[in-house]
């Protein structure tokens, strides 16, 4: 017998642990003298009550979707990638070279051309701590962390003395060519005539977010390779013995992931920024670390969580600006959100399996007793 239904394990724990989360989170609001309620009302009017806060809310978590499908896949594979922020701001470095020397003669070439530089560039950067792991047992999570650090360095280097134009004192390449700029959710929807904000960075890199997450459901769970990544994440032993190759898993489910955080770049390098800058990651690879665990690691799971994560950040925005509740305040929320999601995750799955179990037996003991 399942301990627990699979709806369950996908909604209903979730769902707990952010309600407890919102507990918690009042309370800290309460304790510095604020109201909470006042708090909600005003994240959910700054993140969804206009266009202008919805375009911040998806263009956020288009960042989330595709970090947190790259920690997911690495996940099924039994790996931890930490290193989704040093990959990403590599796809940065693809997408500018793409965007800056190659003359493109409209924007839907240019996206498809600087979304595989993108992914190519993260894959590469994913891939040498991929090969360290599968051929000299060095840990995942070390190595991804430390090329954090380097690709940071790396990237501060090329901007500083190669990528900078002339004369200019940013440390940012120059701005891409107009062809290469990407649609907003305006021009999109201006289309058919609905009204959107002009002022909200939120792409076509949405639309492309969600395609990422369609074809990586498809892979995981409608493939040949997909059943092989899953098999060797629930046991490698088991896998070698049915003739999985455990350094092909390990180096494809590597190149994967970083290529998805490496197009996390298409987003707010081509489309937002138009131009490659500094810090224009901006803490995405690690929160796409929360993503996947509170999607459990699900395509669908993914996308519903970048966007709470995509609210938290807007609405944060917007009471940091409007009250005397400091910024900060919202990345403790955010932790919070993270702890019950997925350090305390045993403290709700337990008793539910548990109630789930006795709900179980007795359905089980009343049709043996019917039969009878």
């Amino acid at each position: 017998m399942e301990k627990m239904p699979r709806w369950a394990d996908v909604v209903l724990i979730p769902l707990i642990s952010l309600i407890l989360a919102a507990i918690f989170s009042a309370i800290v609001i309460l304790a510095i003298g604020e109201d909470p309620w006042e708090a909600v009302k005003l994240m959910v009017s700054g993140a969804l009550g206009s266009t202008y806060g919805w375009g911040y809310t998806l263009y956020y978590s288009t960042n989330f979707i595709f970090t947190g499908l790259a920690v997911s896949i690495a996940f099924h594979a039994r790996m931890f990638n930490i290193g989704g922020e040093g990959q990403a701001m590599l796809g940065g470095l693809g997408v500018a070279l793409v965007c800056l020397y190659i003359p493109w003669p409209h924007w839907s070439l240019a996206l498809i051309g600087a979304a595989g530089g993108a992914a190519l560039f993260g894959a590469a950067w994913a891939a040498i701590p991929a090969y360290l792991q599968a051929k000299r047992g060095s840990h995942i999570v070390i190595t991804t962390i430390m090329f954090n650090f380097i690709a940071a360095a790396l990237l501060n280097y090329l901007l500083v003395n190669t990528l900078k134009p002339k004369g200019a004192m940013d440390p940012a390449t120059g701005k891409f060519p107009e062809a290469t700029h990407l649609p907003t959710l305006h021009d999109i929807l201006a289309t058919v005539g609905i009204p959107f904000s002009k002022a909200a960075p939120a792409n076509i890199s949405f639309f492309v977010a969600i395609a990422a997450c369609v074809a990586l459901w498809a892979l995981i769970w409608r493939t040949r390779l997909g059943y092989e990544i899953r098999a060797f994440g629930h046991s490698e032993p088991a896998a070698r013995y049915a003739g999985i190759n455990p350094t092909r898993i390990i180096m494809i489910s590597m190149l994967i992931s970083g290529g998805l955080a490496g197009m996390m770049a298409i987003n707010n390098v081509m489309g937002e920024a138009e131009r490659l800058v500094l810090n224009a990651v901006e803490g995405a690879g690690f929160i796409g670390i929360a993503v996947a665990l509170m999607g459990r690691s699900h395509p669908f799971g993914v996308f519903l969580a970048a966007i709470l994560f995509g609210f938290l950040y807007q609405g944060g925005a917007e009471l940091a600006l409007w009250t005397s509740i400091p910024r900060e305040l919202i990345v403790v929320i955010q932790a919070l959100v993270i702890l019950f999601t997925g350090a305390l995750d045993h403290m709700v799955r337990m008793p539910l399996e548990k109630i789930f179990l006795a709900l179980g037996r007795r359905n089980g003991s009343q049709a043996k007793q019917a039969a009878e």
